[in-house]
């Protein structure tokens, strides 16, 4: 099943997604972890997401960009397995400004989320809603909200479940949801 969550900032999103993977059961879980440690808010705004999935069995892989080249370990036989994608956001921004070439950034990261999610029974992306204050922007700014915005809509369309996460409370968009 893939699972698209999405909020703006410090909506709870990212518990909602958690949580949403331990409703799926007994499984084998990955965090995906996007943000680069640039700073100290960065290295804080890590810690306590580290802190919040302590004790949820959840084996953490660092890859900030180049999704597509992630390869997860060898399942394990009749283990089902869950994947959480953390963030969106942070990934295509990674991406767009890390590499110094122009690439077609939406198809690269989508082709990303089809070899990860081949690689297990369950992904949940979680991603922002930067869409929405109506400010005008730096040109660079506005084609990293472009590229998000779209990426965003294609996850939404393939997604068996959409979630937006306002002030902590779920309000599904598409499908059952928990």
């Amino acid at each position: 099943m893939l699972i698209t969550v999405t909020g703006g900032s410090g909506s709870g999103k990212s518990a909602y997604a958690e949580k949403r993977i331990l409703d799926l059961g007994e499984r084998e879980r990955f965090y995906i972890a996007t943000m680069i440690p640039w700073d100290k808010e960065c290295r804080e705004r890590i810690r306590r997401h580290r802190k919040m999935r302590q004790e949820k069995g959840f084996t953490t892989i660092e890859q900030y960009k180049d999704l597509e080249q992630l390869k997860l370990p060898e399942k394990k036989a009749g283990n089902k397995r869950a994947v959480l994608l953390e963030c969106m956001s942070n990934l295509t921004a990674n991406q767009m400004y890390g590499d110094g070439e122009k690439q077609d950034w939406e198809q690269k990261i989508l082709f990303g989320v089809a070899s990860l999610y081949n690689q297990t029974d369950d992904l949940i992306i979680v991603t922002n809603e930067v869409f929405s204050d109506g400010l005008k922007y730096h040109k660079d700014t506005e084609a990293y909200i472009k590229t998000l915005g779209r990426i965003n809509c294609r996850l939404a369309s393939i997604s068996q479940e959409v979630t937006e996460v306002v002030y902590g409370i779920p309000v599904y968009l598409k499908g059952g949801g928990r």
